[in-house]
């Protein structure tokens, strides 16, 4: 199969996705414009930062136990393709809803070097559920 001229340049440069790459510390190596629009924060602000800057504290022990398992073995409990849905930290605090695949970067010994993550920002659906099951369970409680 020919890949089209550009179709790289096109997706890490798009706005619609957060594209995030880290290398095996879990450092920011990469950044694109989808990631600016999501987060909120600019490539320079995050570039060389660690996860953190996304992860809500809460949930940074649980993140860094896995990521850290997955460096050392080179392998991880989701699968190719498994869409994950996890709270999200934006600029200023701000708790976001996201959902995102991730690979592992390799080497040419295939050691594992850092993972890419596609992330989408799905707040406002999340929002929307909530409010539906908030209705329904009102809806049916006995009068």
């Amino acid at each position: 199969m020919n890949v089209p001229a550009g179709l790289g340049d096109a997706l890490l440069n798009s706005a619609s996705d957060a594209i995030i790459a880290t290398d095996r510390e879990g450092r920011i190596t990469f950044w694109n414009p989808g990631a600016e629009r999501v987060f909120g924060f600019t490539a320079a602000e995050a570039a060389g930062q660690s996860l953190d800057l996304i992860i809500p504290e809460n949930l940074r022990a649980r993140h860094w136990e896995g990521f850290r398992h997955t460096m050392a073995t080179g392998t991880s409990r989701y699968g190719h393709g498994d869409l994950l849905s996890v709270p999200g930290l934006a600029k200023g605090g701000r708790r976001i809803s996201v959902e995102f695949t991730i690979v592992l970067l390799r080497n040419a010994r295939q050691e594992v070097t850092g993972t890419v993550a596609v992330v989408r920002d799905v707040t406002r659906r999340f929002e929307e559920v909530r409010e539906l099951k908030r209705r329904l369970a009102q809806a049916n409680r006995p009068s």
